[in-house]
């Protein structure tokens, strides 16, 4: 008698599609004997797409509908990416394999045959920048007040024909899914702390199962790399302990030197006035402690007016 196969809970997007097909890959390397199939779900997310991220609330708008495949039972594992998970525990679930993360950054995207030097100074006085992020949005106001910002949704093939089409003078995306669907060409330039700091877990895929599942749990940890856990533990608690939402405006950075972690944290309101930020390092072996001091150094600033943050 076969093994049943393993069946994944993923969104219909392209990118998710992608992420989903990968992680199945790699289950198939770990047991070759074990059929891999996806199950897809609509997500508020996915079908709400004439309303803003911020409008549609900071949590799980991605991901309450794929969790819920998995608790009754459609689903035995789902992937998300985990920018979009948030940091609430859902009880039943466990957060199962963080595999090898992709470039974390922002990328800018122009336009094609655009004749500007690929950088955000050289942008006309007023251009219009699609971007749908309160997070990049509020840099982006920090850095260049004139620019004019607009939410932009749907799939990434979508996003550059309207900015092609002279919807936007330019695009900005993160690098990790234009890399992941073969559109690394249409990156003009990255964008790097400290001009943009990337969101919480940017670049990383999240693969959740049930809490009991044993067997599961065991062939995803299979699937983690260790460094990109650490760090993601580290973003993830920090803002799970600001009590954010995944969309809030919030950047990160983080690395890894020897045993030390390093973590930088910036908060900022949506008209990008001022930047509050905190850094701290630890021992890579205590990840969430370091999220926790970091988030503690942004409280002690007032930055919760500006997160909701509510005691």
């Amino acid at each position: 008698m076969s093994p049943a196969p393993l069946r994944i809970a993923t969104r219909a997007s392209q990118l998710a599609l992608w992420q989903s097909n990968y992680i199945a890959d790699l289950l198939r390397q770990v047991v070759p004997d074990r059929e891999v199939v996806l199950v897809e779900v609509s997500t508020t997310g996915d079908r709400v797409q004439t309303e803003t991220l911020r409008a549609l609330g900071s949590f799980g708008v991605f991901t309450r509908e794929v969790q819920a495949a998995i608790l009754d039972g459609r689903a035995d594992l789902a992937v998300h990416s985990l920018k979009d998970l948030p940091t609430d525990v859902i009880e039943g679930l466990s957060l199962g394999a963080v595999p090898p993360r992709a470039p974390e950054f922002d990328s800018l995207i122009l336009p094609q045959g655009s004749s500007l030097a690929p950088t955000l100074d050289a942008l006309p006085q007023g251009a219009r920048v699609g971007t749908g992020s309160p997070r990049r949005q509020a840099q982006l106001k920090m850095l260049r007040p004139d620019l004019v910002l607009s939410e932009v949704r749907g799939n990434v093939d979508t996003r550059l024909k309207k900015l092609d089409a002279g919807d936007y003078e330019a695009l900005i995306l993160a690098a990790a899914g234009l890399t992941r669907l073969g559109w690394s060409g249409r990156i003009s330039a990255v964008l790097q702390p400290p001009a943009m700091y990337p969101a919480v877990g940017q670049g990383a895929i999240g693969v959740e199962c049930r809490t009991d599942d044993v067997e599961l749990r065991g062939l995803l940890e299979k699937l983690t790399d260790c460094a990109t856990l650490t760090r993601v533990l580290a973003e993830r608690s920090l803002l799970a302990t600001l009590r954010a939402g995944c969309h809030a405006p919030l950047g990160v950075s983080t690395r890894i030197e020897g045993d030390r972690l390093f973590l930088e944290a910036v908060v900022l309101p949506l008209d990008g006035s001022h930047r509050w930020t905190a850094a701290a390092s630890g021992l890579v072996s205590a990840p969430a402690q370091l999220g926790v001091t970091v988030a503690q150094l942004l409280v002690t600033q007032g930055v919760e007016r500006v997160l909701g943050r509510t005691e």
